[in-house]
């Protein structure tokens, strides 16, 4: 007997998955945002870069589990985010995907990042590259885990406060 065969993502679903997420980011769409994670999601922007691999033994920028991207989210939509009174007009581009494999029955891709960030202080480029953990749930893709790594990490950083 032969094992069930599991739903594979193509590139273009992938594409279209990631491009839907920066949308969503972009125009502070937060609970469209939110619910693009399964229950156990983790976002993690590592301080130490492509190389960090766990971030319970490593400085991280930002390491929030399911409970606090909720509290992230909620504290956006309260309007009391002073560093995002204003909300920051961000755009995102997305380049390089890359189907990279499988982990169980998660999709593992890679993205490079380009986002523009507009505040009253300016301009601000972020750029880096995204890992993702990609999961089916209910037939649709899902962010299981999404590293962040940031080109810029080593220099001092404007406030993140925003979905990067």
């Amino acid at each position: 007997m032969s094992a069930p065969s599991v739903q594979r993502l193509t590139l273009a679903d992938v594409e279209q998955f990631l491009y839907r997420e920066a949308r969503l980011a972009d125009e502070h769409d937060y609970d469209g945002w939110e619910a693009l994670w399964t229950d156990d999601g983790i976002y993690w922007i590592p301080a130490g870069g492509a190389s960090a691999e766990d971030p319970d033994t490593q400085m991280s920028i930002v390491y929030d589990n399911r409970s606090r991207i909720a509290l992230r989210v909620a504290q956006l939509k309260s309007g009391k985010r002073h560093s995002q009174t204003p909300p920051s007009s961000v755009r995102r581009m997305i380049s390089n995907v890359e189907l990279m494999g499988t982990d169980g029955g998660d999709h593992l891709v890679g993205a490079n990042f380009l986002a523009v960030e507009s505040r009253d202080r300016g301009t601000t480029i972020w750029a880096g590259r995204a890992d993702y953990r990609l999961r089916l749930v209910d037939g649709q893709p899902r962010l299981a885990h999404k590293k962040v790594t940031l080109v810029d990490r080593d220099r001092a950083l404007f406030t993140l406060s925003f979905l990067i």
